[in-house]
């Protein structure tokens, strides 16, 4: 027997999904018969929707998400609307870091075109997903620790730098939801300590890469941002912060100041 849309929404309501009827079309649009039996036995078993249907929505794109990769959020628009605002003109070179699916880099490939697209991530699934999606874009996805297997061909030549880090600190994992806490990978999540260790090692090798004025944008929380600009500014940027109060969204932004007396006139 098909389940219908009100009983599935029921089923999935009573499982704790905040969105039950939402997920319903969705799950109801990506399979039938066992096919969509079996999805939705696993978004019950708490699954994350986007890993159970194989894409997540990201600034009006279709990004594919495999099991095992962080899913791309909502507030992390905000990082892509400020890179956005920043963009000189094109074209451009803009790197990924700590890519996950890609999504950051497809979407301003996609808003900034023409751009020469670069990412990295240093898990093994997450770059097999990266490829994927960065690839529809012409770009390339790199497997290493951070900027490490960039080629090096690029330092001094990054307009734009963005990096989606894990900033949720050590001993708050265990207080996130199950939906990240137990199906997303540890390294995507874990920040350090007080959840700016992967940040600090951003900041610190973004001006060897980016050109003069260009711009290292990173998500990180309300509370962790002002920690967050000193250690852009440590690290030689400018710093300010962005935030939107609707998706509880911050961004530190940097700027690698151009040198005086580089401009004419």
């Amino acid at each position: 027997m098909s389940l219908t849309h009100p009983e599935l929404t029921a089923a999935l309501r009573a499982a704790g999904c905040v969105f039950a009827e939402d997920e319903a079309s969705l799950l109801l649009a990506a399979a039938a018969g066992p096919e969509l039996e079996r999805l939705v036995e696993r978004r019950i078993a708490g699954e994350p929707l986007e890993v159970v249907v194989g894409w997540a929505e990201f600034c009006g794109l279709r990004i594919e998400i495999d099991p095992g990769v962080f899913v791309p959020r909502r507030r992390t628009e905000l990082l892509v609307r400020e890179a956005v605002r920043l963009a000189p003109s094109a074209p451009l070179v803009v790197v990924d870091l700590c890519c996950g699916s890609g999504a950051l880099g497809v979407a301003l490939a996609h808003l900034l075109d023409p751009v020469s697209l670069y990412a990295a991530d240093v898990d093994p699934a997450a770059v097999r997903c990266a490829r994927r999606n960065v690839g529809a874009v012409a770009g390339q996805v790199f497997e290493g620790d951070l900027d490490q297997p960039l080629p090096a061909s690029l330092r001094g030549r990054v307009d734009l730098l963005v990096a989606n880090v894990p900033y949720v600190p050590t001993d708050a994992i265990a207080l996130m939801p199950p939906e990240a806490r137990l199906h997303e990978p540890t390294v995507t999540l874990d920040g350090g300590a007080d959840g700016l260790a992967v940040l600090r090692r951003v900041a610190a090798v973004a001006p060897g890469w980016l050109a003069p004025g260009g711009h290292l944008l990173v998500e990180t929380s309300e509370a962790q941002a002002p920690a967050a600009a000193d250690a852009f500014t440590a690290a030689g940027l400018v710093a300010r912060v962005a935030r939107d109060e609707d998706t509880e969204a911050t961004v530190v932004v940097g700027i690698l100041s151009v040198p005086q007396g580089t401009i004419d006139g």
